[in-house]
């Protein structure tokens, strides 16, 4: 089979072969592009849940939006699991030791199972009780905990899709985990359509149409997601497990039992990014608890005012997919120099197109806030949220590209220590002293002011280069 070009880029990282700035430029693009994609895709699902609950009223869009930070804490929580194992295969894969990577893959997804059947257990645990605790209004209290527990009992399934789709980019596949993310997101909404609504008629071209439907509002979303990814993690799955050349278990035996030397280097990388994660989530339920109080209106329109931003930001995720892949493995070849090329090529991308979805941002915010809701006031609070936050996009694309140069790099406790700083430190002292005569314009003012903060932090730490530690590769057994 021949060769793609990138797989042929790649190899020249792996190979210690001179790769020239162009080649550079070239391989972070054919590595951003399909990322970014399935992140957009991702977004308009968001978009078209997000309207379809918009829809039902002020609130069942409130009771998604409470526990909205809660779902983020533990999706995030998993996601820095996972990269504690994926990390270590980007670099043994850099150094040429695909025996090794299999190894840790197989060893990752015993513990993933374990740890996120634990999570799941929590987050149900907890359903009841989150709602109050959050200071949600008596009416959306249950349809929030009902959300909150089929979402809980969806961990494990979310959490094998996310270390596969790690595993696959950090070998350099990003076309197979865009194009099932991609899948997932159609599915979803094809499922939330089916589930969220009653069974109604739709006239198309003159012809009146029955579309079935279950009508369970709030908690259909739930379902509806639930079932896109479990197709979406069975097949992410076993991909990764028989048909990628670089992590297929089935010509190669190994153990399933986790070795200590595997587990050691997965925490090492994993718990700072973990904890980073609750931290910064447990910021999230702490403004959102801020914002609660302030009514159903401004609650409502802090969620889709979220879910409108992160059409800005997420091109800077894929970017950051791509840094850490990059990155990862020129660590793991022990180039020093191309790795930092790499992290300043990706975080200039990644600025430069997010400071363009900043000013689009700023313009278009009627327009997107009109998409997810037809509520007038809570489309008025939205539009003034947004184009607070639409000055941050540059600062925001520093911050998120760069720490995926260090996730990549396996230097993650200095990053979440800006993070925690900078979120507990700027962003919940503003939006407490601001939140109470400004409402919800003064929290989003507080998000803005930190992320100009965290964007500046971070680029200090890239340009020491401090980040970057190689070590030779090591096998996990």
């Amino acid at each position: 089979m021949k060769e793609s070009k990138k797989d042929i880029l790649l190899a020249k990282i792996r190979n210690g072969s001179p790769v020239t700035r162009t080649q550079q430029f070239h391989l972070a693009a054919l590595l951003s592009v399909p990322a970014i994609m399935v992140q957009l895709s991702s977004i308009i699902m968001q978009y078209i849940d997000a309207s379809m609950v918009g829809q039902l009223g002020a609130n069942d869009s409130a009771s998604i939006g409470l526990v909205a930070a809660s779902l983020w804490l533990f999706s995030g929580i998993c996601n820095a699991a996972t990269a504690g194992f994926s990390v270590q295969v980007a670099h043994l894969i850099g150094a040429k030791k695909n025996k090794e990577a299999k190894d840790v893959f197989r060893q990752s997804i015993t513990c993933i199972l374990i740890f996120s059947a634990t999570l799941s257990a929590i987050g149900m645990a907890i359903s009841g009780h989150l709602p109050v605790w959050l200071r949600g209004s008596e009416e959306i209290r249950e349809s929030a905990s009902t959300y909150f527990l089929l979402f809980s009992a969806c961990i494990p399934l979310l959490a094998l899709e996310m270390l596969a789709a790690s595993m696959l980019r950090c070998t350099g596949n990003i076309k197979i985990p865009s194009l099932l993310n991609i899948l997932m997101c159609v599915l979803d909404m094809i499922f939330n359509y089916l589930f969220i609504f009653p069974t109604h008629d739709v006239t198309l071209f003159g012809m009146v149409i029955t579309i079935p439907g279950a009508g369970l509002r709030v908690q259909g979303a739930a379902i509806g997601t639930i079932i896109a990814v479990t197709i979406t993690s069975a097949c992410m799955m076993y991909y990764a497990c028989f048909k990628s050349k670089d992590l297929q278990l089935n010509t190669v035996k190994g153990s399933f039992k986790p070795t200590r030397l595997c587990i050691n280097k997965a925490l090492r990388i994993g718990c700072p990014m973990g904890l980073q994660h609750l931290f910064m989530c447990s910021a999230q339920i702490f403004i959102t608890a801020i914002v609660a109080p302030l009514g159903s209106i401004p609650l409502a329109a802090n969620s889709f005012a979220v879910t409108a931003e992160s059409i800005c930001y997420m091109p800077g995720y894929g970017i950051a997919d791509a840094a850490t892949t990059l990155v990862g493995q020129s660590i793991g070849a022990s180039r020093r120099k191309l790795a930092k090329q790499f992290a300043n090529i990706t975080v200039t991308m990644g600025g430069i197109i997010m400071g363009i979805m900043g000013v689009l941002l700023y313009v278009f915010a009627p327009l997107m806030m009109g998409i997810l809701t037809p509520v007038p006031e809570i489309i008025a609070q939205g539009v003034a949220a947004l184009r607070i936050e639409a000055f941050a996009e540059p600062f925001f694309a520093i911050a998120i590209v760069s720490y995926g140069v260090f996730v990549g790099a396996g230097d993650t406790l200095i990053p979440c220590g800006i993070n925690l700083a900078s979120m507990w430190g700027v962003r919940i002292t503003l939006s407490a002293m601001l939140a109470p005569t400004m409402g919800l314009q003064g929290v989003w003012t507080a998000m803005c002011i930190e992320l100009i903060f965290r964007g500046v932090m971070y680029l200090i730490r890239l340009r020491s280069g401090r980040w970057i530690k190689i070590k030779e590769a090591q096998p996990a057994t």
